[in-house]
């Protein structure tokens, strides 16, 4: 064992690689720091009441050293303080006539009770602050112009930065993290305030984005935490929707399943359209249900009626879904007759562009016959019925054969019902039968559902837009079924939807967009780029895609898609600088109003949580 009074060795190397060359040498305003010049000044007025992170601008500052200390005290003598200071506040109101005078007791008297009330009703913490700030420069010029801007910056703030004249080595000492504050220092510059008020001015606060009950997404440019929860409401942030964009191979694939698992971790019910089957592995991984929605077992009769997300009062009669009339054939019930057979017209007409005017009203006298043999009419609530009430394509296709073979409306439509029987015949018997003839399957009720399209990618577009465009139906029933319980909707290559031809499918997910902050629930849009809405004939529809979220992740783009995104959201030319670089994981995060670089940073755990199909 050594012995205690061993004569400790000096290491003259280590003490050289510490040491500031040229040592230390204090002068009234300023010190020499090895080969810098530096001065050290003290925070001593503050305003009234200040705001989270109302310090990063000053610790932001190029050549400053920002330093804060807090000091606990008792808070029964420091109420004891506050309330003789109240009174003595009180004094000077009633006795000056100095109109100023008297403005400034007030104030500090509102003050001091505002501090009283934190204390003693809401348990505050309270302390001393002492604020200081260190300016170092290679030379004497630099010095004097950085600590003008650190004078002109601490006065924008509404503080007062005080150079420490004749303490510049105990305010050197205060602010070093080997040495203990000076009381000298201390005395002239500590500031009762709340711990609250502390905290909020460490210089990280507002270079991050941190909701009091968000998730890590990720850093910013400097090194911020960037922690988000869709479900705080309140001042522009007034819905849980997202939009993602960003070209092939940028990380938005990533960045959705990150979002995914942070709302997983929540409670939230996930549920994620894929045509892509890029969200599987993830599912499976997370124990919930992956279901075959392009052919599988899973499916969804679009027979069967289902709530509908209703238009806005102040959308325009071209931009609505429904016009005035289906709403008076409502009738009160909360499942209508009329709002299904427009929801049945929009889907014919993504299955079947060609399809006449003269068709489809022969389709809706069919409907409206088969759905009386099934004992639904205009006035009945369907709210009790089961899957298997509904007729399926079969029994459509059926009625349609026999109205060719000798009905009355032979007579009224001719050839029309013959080519109307052959479009049925694909969807009761043919090779799309497999797809939408049935009764609709029980629904999955796990806390992440991926509806997965892929089987979908051999065939034709009309087919594939359909069959989204019915899984919407179903998805938004699923959505608002509990206004209570969390659900988020990820629409992946949402694009499949957007048709000028049958603009009616986009108001829908429009409709979801506007409707989904009635309920506890959002949706989160992935588009390519944002010329996906932006043609002409749907843009009045689209826009509302891009615009409403109160979330938006824009990533790497170029050419076209980046003017145009540039020029929707007034892009900083740092911000398309940013997203021109095409930096894979990398983005521009805006929450409402406020907008940051983001990194998005995936732990390896989540990597492999993740699993394969895209997003690694």
């Amino acid at each position: 064992m050594a012995r205690v009074n061993e004569i400790m060795q000096i290491d003259n190397n280590l003490l050289n690689a510490i040491t500031p060359h040229g040592g230390l040498e204090f002068m009234r305003n300023k010190f020499m720091l090895g080969e810098c010049f530096a001065r050290i000044y003290a925070i001593v007025k503050y305003p009234p009441a200040m705001k989270i992170g109302w310090a990063s601008k000053l610790a932001s500052l190029p050549d400053v050293v920002y330093c804060q200390i807090f000091e606990p005290v008792d808070n029964s003598d420091l109420l004891a303080e506050l309330s003789r200071s109240i009174s003595r506040y009180n004094g000077i109101i009633m006795s000056t006539k100095d109109p100023l005078e008297r403005q400034r007791a007030e104030r500090a008297a509102e003050d001091a009770e505002d501090l009283m009330k934190q204390i003693d009703q809401m348990g505050e913490t309270i302390g001393y602050m002492t604020a200081m700030a260190m300016v170092v420069s290679r030379d004497e010029v630099a010095l004097e112009k950085a600590s003008r801007k650190l004078e002109i910056t601490a006065a924008s703030l509404n503080c007062r930065a005080r150079l420490l004249t004749n303490l510049q080595q105990d305010a050197f000492r205060t602010i070093s993290p080997f040495n203990s504050p000076q009381e000298s220092i201390l005395s002239t510059s500590r500031r009762n305030i709340p711990y609250s008020t502390y905290i909020g001015g460490f210089p990280f606060a507002s270079n991050s984005f941190v909701d009091p009950t968000g998730l890590r997404y990720g850093v910013n440019t400097e090194g911020g935490l960037v922690a988000g929860d869709p479900w705080v409401r309140g001042g522009d942030r007034t819905n849980s929707n997202f939009v993602v964009m960003g070209v092939p191979g940028v990380g938005k694939s990533t960045v959705v399943k990150r979002i995914m698992i942070t709302e997983l971790i929540k409670g939230t019910v996930v549920i994620v359209i894929d045509p892509e089957r890029e969200y599987r592995d993830m599912t499976v991984k997370l124990r919930g249900d992956w279901v075959n929605a392009g052919g599988g077992a899973f499916l969804v009769n679009p027979l069967q009626f289902k709530y509908v997300p209703v238009d806005d009062d102040d959308e325009s009669s071209e931009a609505k879904l429904y016009d005035e009339e289906d709403v008076k054939k409502s009738k009160g019930t909360n499942m209508t007759m009329a709002l299904h057979f427009k929801t049945l017209e929009v889907f014919f007409k993504l299955y079947t562009p060609d399809i006449t005017t003269k068709q489809m009203a022969l389709l809706k006298q069919l409907l409206e016959k088969l759905y009386n043999s099934f004992g639904i009419d205009w006035d009945t609530d369907v709210r009790g019925l089961k899957n298997t009430d509904y007729p399926i394509f079969t029994d459509l296709y059926n009625i349609a054969v026999k109205e060719r073979e000798g009905g009355e409306l032979k007579n009224v439509f001719g050839d029309d019902i013959f080519e109307l029987e052959v479009i049925l015949r694909e969807l009761a018997h043919g090779a799309d039968s497999f797809i939408w003839n049935g009764h609709s399957a029980t629904s999955p009720e796990s806390n992440i559902i991926c509806l997965d399209t892929h089987d979908l990618q051999d065939t034709s577009e009309n087919v594939k837009k359909a069959q989204y465009y019915n899984l919407l139906t179903w998805t938004w029933e699923r959505m608002s079924r509990d206004r209570e319980e969390k659900v988020m909707l990820f629409a992946d290559e949402a694009y499949l939807l957007v048709d000028p031809a049958v603009p009616q499918s986009l108001i829908y997910m429009r409709n979801i967009a506007k409707r989904a902050r009635k309920y506890m629930a959002g949706l989160a849009v992935i588009f390519h780029s944002v010329t996906d809405v932006l043609d002409p004939s749907v843009k009045m529809y689209g826009q509302a895609l891009l615009d409403t979220p109160a979330y938006k992740i824009l990533m790497g783009t170029d050419g076209v898609n980046l003017k145009e995104t540039a020029k929707i959201y007034n892009l900083t030319d740092a911000e398309q600088e940013k997203l021109h670089s095409k930096q894979r994981g990398c983005g521009v995060f805006m929450a409402g109003s406020r907008r940051l670089t983001v990194y998005f940073k995936i732990s390896e755990s989540n990597l492999a949580i993740m699993g394969k199909g895209g997003g690694k």
